[in-house]
């Protein structure tokens, strides 16, 4: 039971990390569209996207699939980048259910590049064969989804809190939310080592 606590709480700290938030603010520009109502249709796509970053993991792990890190660095925001801007040209529009299969499969590929983005320290911590990495990939996983509805449930309750209170529409809400997200997520993207070469 301790070395499951341990692996999940990896995952925990993965996700909550203040000094790697690139992981909260794709959760931000995922969640900012939707409300409590929306609560099954967020959590699915929070699912997708954890299944989207063990899946890279698993895939590091057996060998299957190695990314240099300066790529997959910069790959990161842009997935963040597309997100927003996703928002932005679709706030305050009914969802269709067209775009809805879109949001799924952009949200697991994107979660493959995330967990792209930490597979290497991901092996360094794991000793053993690959198969004996398994059950701590799946522990770890766990620890992800728990941190993930944790980042969501908190953008929820800003988000009702903000469209309550202060009147914002939920329009306003996804422009304004998506908006700092891009204004955050630029200069990582133009910081990034990739532009080095």
């Amino acid at each position: 039971m301790s070395e499951f606590w341990i692996y999940f709480q990896i995952g925990l700290k993965h996700v909550l990390d203040i000094h790697a938030y690139d992981h909260v603010l794709f959760l931000i520009a995922l969640t900012t569209p939707y409300a409590f109502k929306d609560w099954k249709r967020i959590l699915l796509l929070v699912t997708v996207f954890t299944v989207g970053h063990t899946l890279a993991l698993l895939l590091s792990v057996f060998g299957i699939i190695a990314v240099k890190a300066s790529l997959v660095e910069f790959l990161i925001p842009v997935t963040i980048l597309i997100t927003a801007f996703f928002n932005l040209f679709t706030a305050g529009k009914a969802s269709k259910n067209e775009s809805v299969n879109l949001v799924f499969f952009l949200t697991l590929f994107f979660g493959i590049i995330h967990g792209l983005g930490f597979s290497n320290y991901f092996k360094t911590i794991l000793g053993g064969t690959a198969s004996s990495k398994l059950v701590p990939l799946l522990e770890f996983a766990l620890g992800i989804e728990a941190a993930q509805l944790i980042v969501v449930f908190v953008v929820l309750v800003i988000s009702y809190i903000v469209q309550t209170v202060f009147r914002f529409s939920k329009r306003d809400w996804a422009l304004v939310m998506s908006a700092f997200v891009i204004g955050v997520v630029i200069p990582m993207i133009v910081e990034s080592p990739i532009w080095n070469r």
